[in-house]
C-alpha cells in the first residue's frame, strides 16, 4: 500500500470561506467516492492555529504505484488540482506502508 499525503497552504490573502475555496474543498471531499483506486480517503481543514500549520490536508491510500498513477491522472483529481492551483500551494509525501 502507498499512503498519499497532501498539505495545502492557502495563498496570502485567500480565506477558506471564499466561494472558489469552498468549491475546491468540496471537489476534493467528493473524490473518495469517484476514484476506484482510492482504498482510503479523508480530507479536511486544519484546526491548528500554529504559524507553521498548513490549512487543508488529504490523507489517502492506494494499492500500489500503478494505482497512484491512475489516481493522479484521473480527470476528477485533475479538475480538483486545477481549482486549488488558483489559490494555494501544497507539499506531498507518498510512502509505502
Amino acid at each position: 500500500m502507498i499512503r498519499h499525503l497532501v498539505l495545502f497552504k492557502l495563498n496570502e490573502g485567500v480565506s477558506r470561506d471564499e466561494p472558489r475555496v469552498v468549491a475546491g474543498a468540496r471537489a476534493f471531499a467528493e473524490l473518495g467516492g469517484k476514484i476506484p483506486e482510492l482504498e482510503y480517503w479523508e480530507c479536511g481543514w486544519n484546526i491548528s492555529d500554529r504559524p507553521i500549520a498548513h490549512d487543508f490536508a488529504i490523507n489517502s491510500a492506494v494499492a500500489d504505484a500503478d494505482a497512484l498513477t491512475r489516481y493522479l491522472e484521473h480527470p476528477d483529481h485533475q479538475a480538483g488540482v486545477g481549482q486549488w492551483r488558483e489559490f494555494a500551494t501544497w507539499v506531498i509525501a507518498d510512502y509505502e506502508f
